[in-house]
């Protein structure tokens, strides 16, 4: 093969795994606040993504005839999505986890929770959408820069530029804010925090306020990139984000941004290899998964937990 041939197919990849590798980072972060604040492993998490890209598309069915389909309508649509569902957020944790938590429950009850939680919304969409296929209709359009037969269109600019916002925005409001430095305390030690008078409940709805904003954030970037929704595409996303998190270091909020960029840059990368292809990409995957994990089971930004007497 040509070198320059090379040369622009890795440029290529390197864009559609940055796309991809954002969507999984913002639906890491969810699962990585939530389990760092109160070691909860969250499988709805998936379908709080799936829920906010269909709440996207259905405020931009109302609103994209006023401010049009292009992307004026499409904001609006995100920061629609991105507030209820992360109400929505709020309701799961007051009504779904926080008796749990009140009443120590055993950790597999919170999981079996989770799970339950995570087929309410799936079979919920799925019987409001009869199961059907969406289009995500956009004026969008194909617009970009070209070099060569590399096409790098507007829409992933700005997704990615969008993506590095949202990120520095969670960034700057975990270690700047009051609120932040709370999350982080309540992570340490809980009891503590409840005697020095913080809202321990208040500050844990919180956290999943955001985890849940983020992730409707990516569902709605993901239905404008790929053009169509439909019920079942949370659950391969939710299982890749959470792998994300793990590669990144479960509970680290740098780590979720960071294992989501590796993951989609190694699922592009294994569509390319010779005898890999797109059928075979997560195996490859996974393959590199399991290497790592045994090689660092904490995850690359990860640190072992130490028990405390």
């Amino acid at each position: 093969m040509h070198a320059m041939t090379v040369f622009y197919i890795i440029i290529q990849q390197l864009v559609n795994g940055l796309i991809l590798g954002s969507f999984y980072s913002l639906v890491a972060l969810g699962y990585s606040m939530v389990y760092g604040i109160i070691k909860l492993l969250n499988f709805a998490h998936g379908d709080i993504y799936m829920v906010g890209a269909f709440v996207g598309f259905g405020a931009l069915g109302i609103f994209g005839g006023a401010l049009g389909i292009g992307w004026l309508g499409i904001t609006v649509a995100l920061v629609i999505s991105m507030v209820l569902v992360g109400l929505l957020g709020i309701v799961i944790h007051r009504v779904a986890y926080q008796p749990l938590l009140n009443k120590n429950a055993p950790r597999m009850s919170l999981l079996i929770t989770a799970v339950g939680v995570s087929f309410t919304l799936f079979n919920a969409v799925m019987v409001m959408t009869s199961g059907e296929y969406k289009a995500f209709t956009t004026s969008l359009g194909y617009d970009g820069i070209s070099v060569g037969p590399v096409n790098i269109t507007y829409t992933q600019i700005i997704m990615v530029v969008a993506t590095a916002v949202l990120m520095l925005c969670l960034y700057w409001f975990i270690n700047r804010t009051m609120y932040g430095k709370a999350m982080r305390a309540i992570a340490l030690d809980q009891d503590a925090c409840r005697l020095m008078g913080i809202n321990v409940t208040k500050t844990i709805s919180l956290t999943f306020f955001v985890g849940s904003a983020l992730a409707a954030a990516a569902g709605v970037m993901a239905g404008v990139y790929y053009g169509s929704i439909q019920f079942y595409m949370g659950f391969i996303i939710g299982l890749k984000a959470f792998t994300a998190a793990v590669i990144g270091g479960i509970g680290s909020i740098p780590g979720a941004m960071l294992g989501g960029l590796i993951l989609g840059l190694l699922e592009t990368a294994g569509t390319q290899l010779p005898f890999v292809g797109s059928a075979w990409k997560d195996v490859f995957t996974f393959g590199i998964l399991i290497l790592l994990l045994v090689t660092k089971p904490t995850g690359i930004l990860g640190k072992s937990e130490i028990e405390r007497m």
